[in-house]
């Protein structure tokens, strides 16, 4: 059976802003159906997966993800009426009624959310094959929990998805056990706690919906005391484990609900103005992200704690935008709760196109549903060494030098590295998620003390205070980080924050954090051999055998996916040298 799952909601924004005038760009992105992307399932087994982002260039984009389904399809040589079923991460209608209550929302359900809405989309992009006929729509909770659990590799779990919202609920709780689900808890988006999360982050003068991991990085900078008291009591904790947050009140008018103003108004009151975007980013904006990140972590525990104690599961999946936050997942594991925790890599909304054609595949045929946990989701796009030559070609700013083998390559670029190089990295199939795990990568010397503050300014061109993830062998991640020894694949896919050990931290200034921790990647060298291989060469040089790993873009810009895209921003970012295959590329001087 082939079964294609695709995410988003095409058309949000544009809605908004025909129904809106005078919003900024901040308030129009306050909106839902972002991350669209398309994942193909063949007999159970994931054959394709990537976000629309990396073919359309445009970040985040909820656009109908056309080119994401026709790169899937087109992997596996199949046709659009060859699919046997259409899945969305969204199923709206059930909620219809609730959407009947003025004029607006309704004008809102029938051009963004309704049923309709996607068969329409899919009938323009793939007229007359019927595809649109296939389409289920599949909860988006339960997109988020099946695309999680499905691939944990465990028999039961605690399932826990909490975001910005869903169609009308922010966090649903399941038990998951023999490969179905029951409901614990839920929440309704009206007390969401990754809005509150998100509307802290506009205060804070960055983007909702997108910036929230900056004001994780921001965090460990502040004092959490300051203002703990004051972000928690604004979250009202329960005896079942769920949680009320009254300040959602403070939006009144249709307005103040689509831009929360009477939130941020009630914010400005509690801790001051709220920051302008680009201004100085003062101690009390970083004493207020510690006290967000401290109540965000202090109301997950809360509410996983009275779930594990009545449920007595002992494993732990997560997902949903909440499972990004790496500092979270970390408290999470090292409160010792679960003996064992999984979460999603595209945990976002984009995951959410895997998790509905999971869900299908598991009403249809369970049987052929994978049994192992997932190894790193190398899911989209490759470029052979042709494709790397041919993008090469003809071009008069860069020159490529061919290795005979990898493993010549690998010693040459690690040299590199040792010698103070920053390298863009470009190998095999493209990673699936917002992280880059050694496909789509920048690498540099995790031991470099200038290291850190190089590439934020003059690479990446970002905040200083943004820490980068170092990316380990894995047999070596205990030794240098506080991981225990058997929990190791735990932290493979970077969504997890752990502390530097305490006799490595200077050692390791480029991906230690201000408070000595690190968001680190474990590389198996049976999943990720090559990155695994160039690891083992930077060992010999320089004595550890890792290296500060980030993602292969620039500031506002999606992780690159074609090798020409790989070129072009290996030179905005003014990289040493660029590694595509067996070729090391180099600009030419310019004259």
């Amino acid at each position: 059976m082939k079964i294609l799952g695709f995410s988003g909601c095409d058309g949000s924004i544009r809605f908004k802003r025909r129904e809106f005038s005078g919003y900024s760009q901040r308030e129009y992105g306050i909106a839902q159906g972002f991350d669209s992307a398309a994942a193909l399932l063949v007999n159970g087994q994931i054959r394709a997966a990537v976000a629309e982002e990396r073919f359309s260039r445009e970040k985040a984009t909820g656009d109908f993800p056309v080119q994401a389904i026709r790169y899937c399809l087109d992997h596996e040589g199949l046709s659009p009426d060859q699919v046997d079923v259409v899945a969305h991460g969204f199923s709206y209608e059930p909620y219809a009624a609730c959407f009947g209550e003025s004029a607006y929302t309704q004008r809102q359900y029938e051009e963004v959310f309704a049923p309709e809405v996607s068969k329409r989309l899919i009938a323009e992009a793939f007229p007359g094959t019927g595809l649109e006929e296939k389409l289920v729509n599949v909860p988006h909770h339960l997109s988020h929990a099946a695309s999680t659990y499905y691939l944990s590799g465990f028999e039961d779990a605690l399932v826990l998805v909490s975001d910005g919202m869903g169609e009308i609920h922010s966090m649903t709780a399941y038990a998951a056990r023999g490969g179905d689900f029951e409901v614990l808890r839920q929440v309704s988006a009206l007390h969401s706690l990754g809005i509150l999360y998100g509307v802290f982050t506009l205060h804070l003068g960055f983007t909702m919906g997108k910036d929230e991991y900056k004001v994780m990085g921001l965090a460990p900078y502040g004092n959490p005391r300051k203002h703990h008291q004051a972000v928690v009591d604004l979250v009202s904790l329960k005896p079942d484990g769920t949680y009320a947050i009254p300040l959602f009140a403070s939006n009144r008018t249709l307005e103040e609900k689509e831009t929360h103003r009477g939130v941020l108004a009630a914010l400005a009151e509690r801790f001051g103005p709220a920051r302008e975007p680009g201004s100085e980013l003062t101690q009390n904006h970083m004493d207020l992200a510690a006290a967000l990140q401290s109540a965000f972590e202090k109301v997950q525990l809360h509410l996983l704690r009275v779930l594990q104690r009545e449920t007595r599961l002992k494993n732990l999946c997560l997902a949903g935008g909440c499972a990004l936050n790496c500092t979270g997942n970390g408290a999470v594991r090292n409160s010792k709760i679960f003996a064992q925790m999984f979460v999603q890599p595209a945990s976002g909304d984009d995951g959410t196109s895997l998790g509905a054609a999971l869900y299908v595949t598991h009403q249809r045929e369970p049987e052929s549903l994978p049994v192992e946990r997932m190894s790193v989701p190398l899911w989209g796009p490759h470029y052979d060494q042709a494709e790397v030559d041919a993008a090469l070609a003809g071009r008069s700013d860069v020159s490529g030098t061919h290795y005979a083998s990898f493993d010549a390559i690998a010693e040459d670029v690690a040299q590199r590295i040792a010698d103070g190089q920053v390298v863009a990295w470009y190998q095999g199939r493209m990673e699936f998620g917002p992280r880059a795990l050694g496909s789509r990568s920048i690498l540099a010397d995790a031991t470099s003390p200038i290291m850190r503050d190089k590439i934020n300014r003059l690479v990446k061109k970002r905040e200083g205070f943004r820490p980068f993830a170092p990316a380990f062998k894995a047999e070596a991640a205990t030794t240098y980080f506080e991981i225990e020894s058997g929990d190791e694949a735990t932290y493979e896919h970077m969504l997890f924050v752990t502390r530097v050990r305490p006799e490595y931290r200077e050692e390791l200034p480029a991906i230690t954090h201000v408070n000595g921790s690190a968001r680190v990647q474990t590389v198996f060298r049976q999943h990720s051999p090559r990155l695994w291989r160039l690891l083992s060469a930077v060992e010999d040089k320089i004595g550890v055998p890792g290296v500060l790993n980030t993602s292969f873009n620039v500031r506002g810009q999606p992780i690159v996916c074609t090798p020409a895209e790989a070129i072009d921003t290996f030179l905005l970012a003014n990289l040493d040298v660029l590694v595509m295959e067996n070729t090391l590329v180099a600009a030419r001087p310019q004259e």
